[in-house]
């Protein structure tokens, strides 16, 4: 009777390290926490929004608007420079928006076909054509062709933002609105860069 408990006993322990040897050292079922794998290529920095620098006169990103360039002053558009145009460019595009006003988001000013170099617009540009350049100019969200200038509300502070877009293609078009420029730069924009502004009246 000893015997044969011994001999069950016996293949019982060599029936568990057989199983127990299958598993290769060291592994492991359970997630390992705490690290992070990339299964892809690093990106190239080519074409960032850091490779296009926009300005607007001599201001600061956050400053506010001088007031000839609002509602309170001459009306004019004010001065905006550009450069570090990327690689590929055909023509860029600059918007003014309010994205504070009190209907939604209000386009003050559109200019597009700007010649992809280096370079800007001086004060008061006109409404048509814009002389400089040759680029022409859309339609603001007053409906109006040319810049709308910055006139929010009474006591409140909108944030006035130029953006710069560099785009691969030229757009054919007359004259632009925001949706039509929305449409045209979808799928061509290679990178786009803003400078924000502030005006309070």
């Amino acid at each position: 009777m000893h015997i044969r408990s011994f001999l069950v006993l016996y293949v019982f322990l060599i029936l568990m390290a057989g199983i127990v040897g299958c598993a290769a050292p060291g592994s492991s079922s359970a997630p390992v926490l705490g690290h992070s794998v990339s299964t892809s290529a690093p990106v190239s920095p080519s074409g960032s929004a850091g490779s296009l620098t926009l300005r607007v006169g001599s201001l600061t990103p956050g400053s506010p608007l001088p007031a000839t360039s609002t509602c309170t002053g001459a009306n004019e558009s004010p001065t905006v420079s550009w450069d570090r145009i990327p690689a590929g460019t055909k023509s860029l595009v600059l918007i003014l928006d309010d994205p504070d006003a009190p209907a939604g988001t209000f386009t003050h000013w559109i200019v597009y076909n700007i010649p992809p170099v280096a370079g800007g617009f001086s004060t008061g540009q006109t409404d048509g054509n814009v002389p400089d350049t040759g680029a022409h100019v859309g339609d603001n969200s007053a409906g109006s062709r040319g810049y709308y200038p910055p006139c929010p509300p009474v006591g409140s502070t909108h944030r006035y933002v130029f953006r710069l877009y560099a785009v691969d293609t030229d757009i054919t078009l007359p004259t632009m609105n925001r949706s039509a420029m929305d449409d045209a730069l979808s799928g061509h924009t290679l990178t786009e860069t803003d400078f924000v502004t502030l005006f309070k009246r």
